[in-house]
């Protein structure tokens, strides 16, 4: 009997874990080809992971875990192995794929300000915790895309950053209530008191706006049937923003704004035919 069998059950569970946290991603990660998709549930299982530890390990050592999971995470890739089947799945889907190590270390960086930091009082200190919490996922994405192919991840890797930044800023608004009132935290510098004005708000959903529109100009540039994939993600979120747009601040405080389950298949089947007519 050879690892293969622990290598294919490492990739499993992460898809697993991805399709039991989140429906929309996972949709969207079903249009890709398979070892495309091997390598994103690889990547979601372990930033999942990570994301559970600072935000749901409640009373337990967060920062013994989160440094223990980054010690398991190197001795994965330097060795070739690892008891944790994350960690395995995704240890060989970095050297697969050539994943930046920078990119690793600006995510654990920005989910050890979970850990500690509550609150984000300049726009520089926000971007910064951006870039490690979501343009780097996207950027890794981008490289598991472009399938070794530098030059084109260097043509593409701002517009993927950008799409990062606004899946990001829709996922704060929309749970802003948990944030502020289960884990007491406040990413926008624009909220003060606990009270997010509509001068406020309208300067957050401008910023929105105009990394949706960066981020759209790399789409047509994506190889394969992620262009697809990623079409589908890009049309999900806009519309939840819309959504967002509509919604009334005190609501917004109090509710967490969701896309019926009807409403996503819908999504799915447009955003298919726009991509077989070649329409992004």
């Amino acid at each position: 009997m050879s690892i293969a069998l622990y290598q294919r059950v490492s990739y499993d569970l992460s898809e697993l874990i991805t399709k039991r946290y989140s429906t929309s991603f996972s949709l969207a990660v079903r249009l890709l080809e398979k070892e495309q998709r091997k390598a994103i549930y690889a990547l979601y299982g372990f930033v999942r992971v990570a994301d559970e530890i600072v935000d749901t390990f409640h009373g337990y050592d967060k920062i013994f875990l989160l440094d223990k999971l980054t010690e398991d995470l190197h001795y994965a890739i330097n060795k070739g192995i690892s008891t944790n089947p994350v960690l395995q799945a995704f240890a060989e889907t970095i050297r697969r794929y050539n994943i930046d190590m920078a990119h690793i270390e600006a995510f654990l960086k920005s989910m050890r300000a979970d850990i500690s930091k509550n609150d984000y009082a300049t726009a520089g200190e926000m971007n910064e915790y951006i870039y490690g919490s979501a343009d780097v996922v996207g950027l890794m994405c981008l490289q598991i895309f472009c399938d070794n192919n530098r030059e084109l991840y260097d043509e593409l890797k701002e517009p993927a950053a950008r799409l990062g930044s606004a899946f990001q800023k829709v996922n704060f608004l929309r749970d802003l209530r948990t944030d502020m009132a289960e884990l007491k935290r406040s990413y926008f510098p624009e909220i003060e008191n606990d009270i997010l004005t509509e001068d406020g708000r309208k300067k957050i959903e401008e910023s929105i706006v105009e990394d949706f529109k960066e981020a759209h100009k790399g789409i047509s540039g994506l190889p394969g049937r992620s262009r697809l994939a990623v079409l589908l993600a890009y049309t999900y979120y806009l519309k939840l923003l819309r959504k967002i747009q509509r919604t009334p601040s005190e609501q917004l405080m109090r509710q967490r704004i969701r896309i019926p389950d009807a409403a996503k298949y819908l999504i799915i089947v447009k955003v298919f035919f726009r991509y077989k007519l070649k329409i992004n």
